[in-house]
């Protein structure tokens, strides 16, 4: 496994750089989040995955090493491919996928082209707990009723709600009682729809 390349950058395109190591130039996919950060044409260290297929083998290459372990966590979902992780950091800084994970913010994750919302749910259901854990985010950073505002939302769109008239309904519930379950900001928005 390739963990870096150290080396002079010869080509730097939105979506992908070639490093020269030792005479050897290196072909490497990177996001627009890499890309920004990249300086113009010197010596620098990329971090980098190595996907192998049957027909190819892939470099993507991450300015950081929480860059690339965002996008490890997000190719570890069943849907999201390499191309579509690439998509979502280039659309997103690492800091607001993991924060949008971590929230449950399924219409942020959702935003980013080629995701729906079934792909944006599973993403956050299956890597809530491993962002938590790993970037090491306590309760106080995550905002209880927004999570339960949302996840009450995307339930009523699912029952065929219409968004608007649901997310009115909704914040008058969260404002008499801002300490509601999901559960129950469903059930008071049900009596008034």
């Amino acid at each position: 496994m390739i963990t870096h390349i150290h080396g002079k950058l010869v080509e730097k395109t939105p979506t992908h750089i070639i490093l020269d190591c030792n005479g050897v130039g290196y072909f490497i996919n990177i996001s627009l989040n890499t890309f920004s950060q990249l300086p113009d044409f010197e010596t620098v260290k990329i971090f980098t995955h190595l996907q192998v297929k049957e027909d190819s083998h892939t470099l993507f290459g991450f300015i950081s090493s929480s860059e690339r372990q965002i996008f490890r966590l997000l190719i570890s979902v069943s849907g999201i491919g390499a191309s579509t992780a690439r998509t979502m950091l280039s659309s997103l800084t690492p800091v607001q996928v993991k924060e949008a994970i971590a929230i449950g913010d399924v219409a942020l994750i959702q935003s980013v082209k080629g995701i729906g919302l079934k792909t944006a749910q599973r993403v956050i259901i299956e890597l809530k707990d491993k962002v938590i854990k790993i970037y090491d985010i306590g309760e106080s950073f995550l905002p209880q009723n927004n999570t339960n505002k949302d996840e009450a939302l995307s339930a009523l769109e699912v029952l065929g709600f219409m968004k608007k008239q649901s997310e009115r309904i909704v914040e008058k519930v969260i404002l008499s009682s801002p300490s509601a379950s999901v559960e129950f900001i469903i059930k008071e928005a049900l009596k008034n729809l």
